[in-house]
């Protein structure tokens, strides 16, 4: 049977208002009895009721997530620092899953305001002005993560399309005589939110006609592996692979290596995100460095002082850098 206030009150000889403020570390009571009060919640095995204490501050402490999956080592990396901000700040983490469905995305929105989450960092694969107006009914906090909705949501992220454009800077300035774009995610355009893919999309197409590249080859599609089997590595020159993930980049790099393809003295492979993961693959990878564990910790903190302080902390677009490897 749980142990209440009113039971702890008893033991003590003491008011459930005494109590209440011994455990909640207020004043008007002596250290004396402050203590005898703690000790005693401690041996009795007290548990906080915190729907109750829900109803009486007007807020649960936790905050939702709403995220594709944790394949990605990206985003299992995103949802330790999550937790670990959160957790410092004083709020539980619920995380629910989408599978990159919009239907799926809508149910785990919903999940999480029917269990009262104060606040929601949203991964979303939904988009346009419908759902915008979706999420504002709900009245809750939203800070919005890698894919951007619109100006009525907290937006945290970094320069997608100015990284990808250096990042081809950096392959031209190795001397590659083609370029092989490979982002699975782009075969979605134009049916859901894929911002931060076509934003480097943009940033690429951009490096390349900043350095007057020839024409490139850009696989868009699931079958992205298939296609480079059949590339006629060996006619075209040097060839410079540009993924827009770190995942892709190392498919790729495996089927390289199948086919006894050397890196990079015949094909150059670089990636975007920089998963700690790259540090067991050879040869090290190359790849722009995406902020993840600042992405959650700052996602944490703004919607934290939304829910406190009724305003976001307004979070500038955050660094990137390009994380020399030895596959360019």
């Amino acid at each position: 049977m749980r142990v209440t206030i009113k039971d702890i009150a008893a033991v003590c000889g003491v008011s459930a208002g005494t109590v209440d403020r011994a455990l909640n570390n207020r004043m008007g009571i002596s250290e004396k009895t402050r203590k005898k009060v703690l000790t005693a919640a401690e041996e009795m095995n007290y548990q906080p009721d915190f729907t109750a204490r829900s109803l009486v501050m007007g807020k649960t402490m936790t905050l939702g997530v709403v995220l594709f999956d944790l394949y990605n080592r990206s985003f299992a990396q995103l949802m330790n620092a999550i937790e670990r901000k959160a957790r410092e700040l004083g709020y539980f983490v619920y995380i629910t899953l989408t599978d990159k469905d919009p239907e799926n995305e809508r149910m785990c929105i919903e999940y999480l305001v029917s269990r009262k989450v104060d606040g929601i960092i949203l991964f979303t694969v939904n988009r346009g002005e419908e759902f915008d107006n979706y999420l504002r009914k709900f009245h809750t906090p939203i800070v919005t993560i890698f894919n951007y909705i619109s100006s009525n949501w907290e937006y945290i992220g970094i320069q997608e399309r100015q990284a990808m454009k250096e990042a081809v800077d950096y392959i031209a300035s190795r001397e590659y005589d083609q370029l092989i774009y490979i982002s699975p995610p782009l075969a979605h355009a134009g049916k859901s939110n894929i911002y931060t893919q076509e934003e480097r999309y943009i940033g690429f197409m951009e490096g390349v006609k900043a350095n007057r590249l020839p024409a490139p080859l850009v696989l868009r599609d699931a079958d992205y592996l298939e296609k480079l089997k059949m590339y006629p590595y060996e006619s075209t020159g040097k060839i410079g692979i540009l993924c827009s993930t770190d995942l892709y980049a190392l498919e790729v790099m495996n089927l390289l290596k199948e086919k006894k393809i050397s890196i990079p003295g015949q094909a150059g492979v670089m990636g975007f995100d920089d998963i700690d993961m790259l540090k067991y693959i050879t040869p090290r990878l190359t790849t722009v460095k995406y902020p993840i564990l600042q992405i959650g910790e700052k996602a944490v903190e703004s919607i934290v002082h939304k829910i406190e302080r009724d305003e976001y902390i307004y979070v500038p677009l955050l660094e990137h850098e390009i994380i020399k490897g030895d596959s360019i």
